[in-house]
């Protein structure tokens, strides 16, 4: 069971149509991360007070649209573990309703901003989530 978030779509995230202008979803599934590491027990204050861990890649397909009110449920699932990477999925829904499907790539990073391994904890909790 992938970990999930609920997020609103609010004001800020709209065009003036209400509907979800796309670059704000790239702001929620960055949220859904950051969460994601909470609920790792592994805080991105702790990972920033010792290096970073920016997304390399990303990609998404927006499958429908979303309005201004509704709940999506984002479910965050980490799919490989590298020695320093890690590949991200992130599926929207909204009552049973895809809105969108993302592929990310994050890179953890040490003080000198260059790739480093993942904190041992760490990589140990990105590996079990994806049994949980």
């Amino acid at each position: 069971m992938p970990f999930t978030i609920e997020q609103k779509v609010l004001f800020r995230h709209c065009d003036p149509a209400g509907i979800v202008f796309f670059p704000r979803y790239f702001e929620m599934i960055n949220d859904a991360t950051e969460a994601f590491f909470e609920w790792l027990e592994y805080p991105f204050e702790k990972i920033l007070a010792e290096g970073g861990v920016p997304t390399a890649q990303i990609e998404a397909q927006f499958q429908n649209p979303s309005y201004h009110g509704d709940i999506l449920d984002i479910a965050v699932s980490c799919l490989k573990v590298g020695r320093s990477s890690a590949d991200m999925k992130f599926q929207a829904t909204c009552r049973d309703q895809l809105r969108f499907l993302a592929h990310s790539t994050l890179v953890h990073t040490g003080t000198t901003g260059r790739s480093a391994a993942w904190p041992e904890s760490l990589q140990t909790s990105l590996r079990q989530s994806r049994e949980r």
